[in-house]
């Protein structure tokens, strides 16, 4: 879909018209309408999931808890703003904020699991208090505006933290049933309480409660991180299954039983019982397994370069090198041909790669050109996004 088309698009909520009786759905299905920053999708998502737990209270510390759990694996392994920087680069978003720091102090890995997490935040609570204290001023009472002014008493929605919670619980025991009310403790220990009546229409109709969620996200990260691609996957832990290399490593092994190839960052011959094949740009941040990204490399070094990104000047003319080796192959061998062929379900789906790169007749400068217009570009948008460069 094109950005254009995905801006525009919109999701409907849909949920049985039996609850539309007794609980205003119209106000729920606005409870992300319009959002100044990224907070809601979480919010709403960590409640939504709390209560397909059996819960029918939470702290505010609990609930945040849980978004900067969620919040985890997108920010750190794949780099994603939750709601853009400033000009001049800081992070706007709390719960990014919130995300960093704790990475920084607990030293986990970017894929640690949930458990872990929440078990650092515990051990750091103290240090984490001011980004969380800062989720709790707007957040809890902004999630309910799709239900404010829909009754005879009016509010300002700019108004304090004080007045909207004593006016959604006021507005609540007059018959506008909510979907929480506040409860009278302070700071991090507020709970809300979920009413009975939603706590059954979320826990119905959970499926397609957060699908509508992740798809709101998914659209609000997008336009905010317009150069990430496949932002789609980026919102939780993949399984590495995903990744489909098998005919390219056949394509390669058959290059290595012809050919001596140099390894790009050893400048050493590929060894064919110990190589990998890797991404050039990381998969982290492409999220696919085109030919045109990827290499042999020394298997010692593969785990070292991770999801960094090589020097540009230092190793893409090396990169290129490889990749014109493998076209010439491709256009000289049959039996290359044949294996190249096979790549064509998983790995070569970018139409410039195969009506321009792999296309017969290219010589070589016409093909390090076509490559390095099209994977520069890539390249420089990752290394916006955040991702490091590679120190051999």
């Amino acid at each position: 879909m094109a950005k254009s088309d995905f801006q525009k698009a919109e999701s409907q909520l849909q949920i049985d018209i039996e609850y539309y009786n007794t609980l205003d759905i119209a106000g729920f299905s606005r409870m992300l309408k319009d959002p100044s920053y990224c907070y809601k999708f979480y919010w709403l998502e960590a409640i939504v999931k709390l209560i397909s737990e059996d819960r029918n209270e939470a702290s505010y510390d609990e609930i945040i808890n849980e978004m900067i759990s969620n919040a985890w694996y997108s920010v750190l392994e794949f780099h994603v703003h939750l709601s853009g920087i400033w000009g001049d680069g800081e992070i706007k978003d709390s719960l990014e904020k919130a995300v960093l720091k704790l990475y920084k102090l607990s030293g986990l890995p970017s894929n640690a699991s949930k458990v872990e997490i929440k078990n650092k935040i515990a051990e750091f609570d103290k240090e984490l208090h001011e980004e969380k204290m800062v989720l709790t001023k707007n957040v809890p009472y902004k999630a309910l505006s799709g239900f404010a002014n829909r009754c005879s008493e009016y509010i300002d929605l700019n108004s304090s933290a004080g007045r909207m919670i004593a006016y959604y619980n006021r507005i609540n025991s007059t018959g506008m049933l909510l979907p929480y009310i506040f409860g009278s403790q302070k700071g991090l220990e507020r709970k809300i309480i979920f009413q009975e009546a939603w706590i059954q229409m979320i826990q119905d109709q959970m499926t397609a409660i957060l699908g509508w969620i992740q798809y709101e996200k998914v659209r609000w990260l997008q336009n905010n991180n317009p150069e990430v691609p496949g932002l789609v996957y980026k919102l939780m832990p993949l399984d590495d299954k995903m990744r489909k290399l098998t005919h390219v490593r056949r394509l390669w092994e058959g290059i290595l039983d012809t050919i001596s190839i140099t390894d790009v960052f050893k400048d050493e011959p590929i060894k064919k019982e110990s190589y990998d094949v890797d991404h050039f740009i990381p998969w982290s941040f492409v999220m696919n397994d085109e030919l045109w990204n990827l290499m042999p490399m020394d298997s010692s070094l593969n785990s070292s370069k991770s999801n960094r990104l090589p020097q540009w000047d230092r190793f893409f003319a090396r990169f290129a090198e490889n990749q014109y080796i493998m076209y010439e192959l491709i256009h000289g061998k049959a039996g290359i041909r044949k294996l190249y062929e096979a790549c064509y379900r998983d790995n070569l789906h970018s139409i410039w790669a195969s009506q321009e790169l792999y296309r017969k007749g290219n010589t070589r400068e016409e093909f390090f050109s076509i490559l390095e217009k099209n994977m520069r570009p890539v390249y420089d948008s990752a290394r916006r996004q955040g991702y490091e460069v590679w120190r051999v």
